[in-house]
C-alpha cells in the first residue's frame, strides 16, 4: 500500500470516529437535559452544578487515560463537554476579578469551561457581593501564590460573608513581558504588585534601570502598555492577544513552578467527593496556649492540617483570627469529631466550606 492509500485509509477512519464522537456527545447532552427534567419534576432546591460530581468525573477521566493525549489535555476536553452540557440545563454566570485577560479569568474558565458567561469585576469584594446578591452563580477569587503567599484581602472578606467555598483551582502562572513595539527601550514596567514580586530577580538582571509601577491587575498593565511605547507590562499571553501587544520575553517568573491557588465561592455547599479540603475560620481567646490546644484537637483525631494563617479580627487590638485548611470533608467522621471539639473550646468556629481538591 503506497503513502496516499495509507493516508486515505487513516483519514477515513478519523472521519468515522468523528461521527461516533459527535453522536455520543449529543447523546450525553440529551442525558444531561433529562437529568434537569427529573430535578425540576422533583421540585427540589435544584442545583444543576455539582462540583463534587464534576471532579469525580474528571478524576476517572485521568485514571483511565492511556494516551497519547496527556491527562491534563484529556481532562480539559471533558471539562468543555461538561460545560456545554450544563449550559443546556442552566447557563451559569461566573464573576471573577477582572478586567478581561487576568489569570483569575483563566482560572474561572479552567474550572467551568467556556460555555459560561464570565463577568469581570473591579475588586475581590465586588465578586463576593455579586454572588451574595444572586447576580452571579459563582465567583472565582485568588487566595494564595506559591511564591508570594496569601492574598490577605480574600481571607478578610470571609469574616462576614455567608458564602461557601465550594471548589479550588490551581493554575500554573507564566509571566511574559509585553510591549507595544519591540524597538523602544523600556523605561517602566507595569504589573500587579504580586507579579512584580514574582519577577523581581529577572527584572533586576535584565531591566535594572526600569521603574516598577504597581497597578490594579496585570490585564490593566497590558492595557496601559498598549497606549505607550517604552512601557512594558507583565501579563499573560491572553492579555497580549487581547490588547495587541508583542511578547518581548517569555516566562520571566523567578520560580518555574510558580502556581496560584483560586477559590470558587457560591451560595451552596459541596457534598463529599472522596478527596476534599475543609477551610475553617477560628477565633480563640487571647490567653497563653490557646492556639496550641486548638491544634491538638485537630491532631488528636488524625486530621492533617495543610495551612494556617493569622489575620487581625478588626474587633480589638492584638485580637486575631486563624484561617486553617485541613484534609477531608466536614461530614467525614474524623473532621466532624475535630470540629465538635473545637466548637466546645474556641471562641468561635466558622466552616468556610468543604470542597473537592483541585484536579489537574
Amino acid at each position: 500500500m503506497d503513502t496516499d492509500d495509507k493516508l486515505s485509509e487513516l483519514r477515513a477512519r478519523i472521519d468515522a470516529l468523528d461521527e461516533q464522537i459527535q453522536a455520543l456527545i449529543n447523546e450525553r447532552a440529551a442525558c444531561a437535559q433529562a437529568v434537569a427534567g427529573v430535578k425540576l419534576e422533583a421540585d427540589e432546591d435544584t442545583h444543576f452544578y455539582r462540583p463534587e460530581r464534576e471532579v469525580a468525573i474528571l478524576r476517572r477521566v485521568s485514571e483511565r487515560n492511556t494516551g497519547p493525549l496527556p491527562d491534563e489535555e484529556m481532562a480539559r476536553l471533558f471539562r468543555e463537554i461538561m460545560s456545554a452540557c450544563l449550559a443546556l440545563e442552566k447557563p451559569l454566570t461566573i464573576a471573577y476579578l477582572g478586567p478581561e485577560g487576568t489569570f483569575t479569568q483563566s482560572a474561572a474558565l479552567k474550572q467551568f469551561g467556556h460555555s459560561v458567561e464570565t463577568v469581570a469585576l473591579d475588586g475581590i469584594d465586588d465578586v463576593f457581593r455579586e454572588v451574595e446578591a444572586g447576580a452571579a452563580d459563582y465567583g472565582v477569587v485568588p487566595v494564595e501564590n506559591s511564591t508570594e503567599g496569601v492574598v490577605r484581602h480574600t481571607l478578610d472578606l470571609f469574616q462576614n460573608s455567608p458564602l461557601h467555598v465550594c471548589g479550588e483551582v490551581q493554575l500554573r502562572i507564566h509571566h511574559h513581558l509585553l510591549v507595544r513595539e519591540d524597538n523602544f527601550p523600556i523605561t517602566q514596567v507595569l504589573a500587579h504588585q504580586q507579579a512584580l514580586a514574582q519577577c523581581r530577580a529577572w527584572l533586576e538582571a535584565n531591566l535594572p534601570s526600569a521603574v516598577h509601577v504597581a497597578v490594579a491587575s496585570n490585564a490593566e498593565a497590558a492595557r496601559l502598555a498598549s497606549e505607550t511605547n517604552g512601557t512594558g507590562a507583565i501579563a499573560s499571553e491572553t492579555a497580549a492577544e487581547l490588547y495587541g501587544l508583542v511578547i518581548r520575553d517569555r516566562n520571566i517568573e523567578d520560580e518555574p513552578d510558580n502556581t496560584t491557588r483560586f477559590l470558587v465561592i457560591g451560595r451552596q455547599a459541596a457534598l463529599p467527593s472522596g478527596n476534599d479540603l475543609t477551610s475553617l475560620l477560628i477565633s480563640v481567646r487571647n490567653k497563653p496556649g490557646t492556639l496550641y490546644q486548638m491544634l491538638q484537637h485537630i491532631a488528636r483525631h488524625g486530621v492533617s492540617m495543610t495551612r494556617i494563617e493569622s489575620r487581625p479580627s478588626r474587633k480589638g487590638v492584638w485580637d486575631y483570627l486563624f484561617y486553617i485548611d485541613v484534609e477531608g470533608h466536614r461530614e467525614d467522621p474524623p473532621v466532624a469529631a475535630a470540629l465538635a471539639d473545637l466548637e466546645k473550646e474556641a471562641f468561635a468556629v466558622k466552616v468556610l466550606g468543604s470542597y473537592p481538591r483541585a484536579v489537574i
